[in-house]
């Protein structure tokens, strides 16, 4: 082993598992996911060290491998100041190597992975009101005959609506890569999965104007019963346009 080139990951693990300092190594990305190895699957770990010490691990903060990736934070940092909003869904899933705090890593996840109430309340709303902009956008485009915006706008109204539904359950959207293992392990409250998959299949793929307005009407009722009410009715007549037509020929 050199001062620039960390061990493997078993190697690695052993090392500083036997370091005091540390006090946890969390294991993320497709190594964490059950049947989402592949042979290009590196390991993504998280090593923990003790808030001030200084620790031989530290050296390798940043490593980036062909099979090793680490992220040397102090505890301070892992409990949320250090760790960027997009890693969310990552810690929310990753699996506990070494937890030396009496499980205190546990615990941290767990935080993570879960929305507070007020917190998923906006967020939700948030990404509902967007939805609506860029399904509204695409229906227009549609009319107006400009196939490719409304297409872009369709899948954009997508990723949209799948951040308003994870946050309605108090989750982080998973990333593209685990939409469906996360679906199939954990379905949304309230929805068929193979439906919403094959919703967001077709409609990310041809902007399927009937799929998105009966979609829609999914989505409507969902969000209201979950107190969005408001967001929506400020949509006003623009609602009904988004509401299933007897114009529309396409079935759903």
């Amino acid at each position: 082993m050199t001062a620039q080139q960390p061990p493997a990951y078993d190697a690695f693990v052993e090392l500083a598992a036997a370091d005091p300092a540390v006090v946890g190594l969390v294991l993320k990305g497709s190594q964490a996911h059950d049947g989402m190895v592949t042979p290009y699957s590196d390991h993504d770990l998280y090593v923990v060290v003790a808030d001030d010490a200084g620790t031989d691990p530290t050296r390798f903060s940043g490593h980036r491998g062909p099979e090793l990736d680490l992220v040397v934070v102090t505890l301070a940092e892992f409990c949320g100041a250090g760790t960027p909003g997009w890693e969310r869904y990552a810690l929310a899933r990753a699996r506990i190597v070494l937890d030396r705090l009496d499980g205190g890593i546990a615990r941290i996840l767990a935080d993570r992975a879960r929305l507070d109430a007020d917190e998923a309340f906006r967020d939700s709303g948030g990404r509902l009101d967007a939805y609506v902009n860029s399904l509204y956008r695409s229906l227009k485009n549609h009319r107006d005959g400009r196939s490719l915006a409304a297409r872009l706008d369709a899948a954009d109204s997508m990723r949209l609506l799948l951040e308003s539904l994870f946050a309605l359950d108090r989750r982080p959207r998973p990333y593209n890569k685990y939409l469906e293992w996360e679906l199939a392990r954990y379905p949304l409250p309230g929805w068929d999965t193979d439906m919403l998959l094959r919703a967001v299949d077709r409609i990310s793929a041809t902007g399927e104007v009937s799929l998105q307005r009966h979609l829609f009407t999914l989505v409507e009722r969902a969000a209201r019963e979950a107190g969005h009410g408001e967001v929506l009715d400020a949509w006003g007549d623009d609602l009904d346009f988004m509401r299933p037509q007897e114009a529309d020929s396409e079935t759903p």
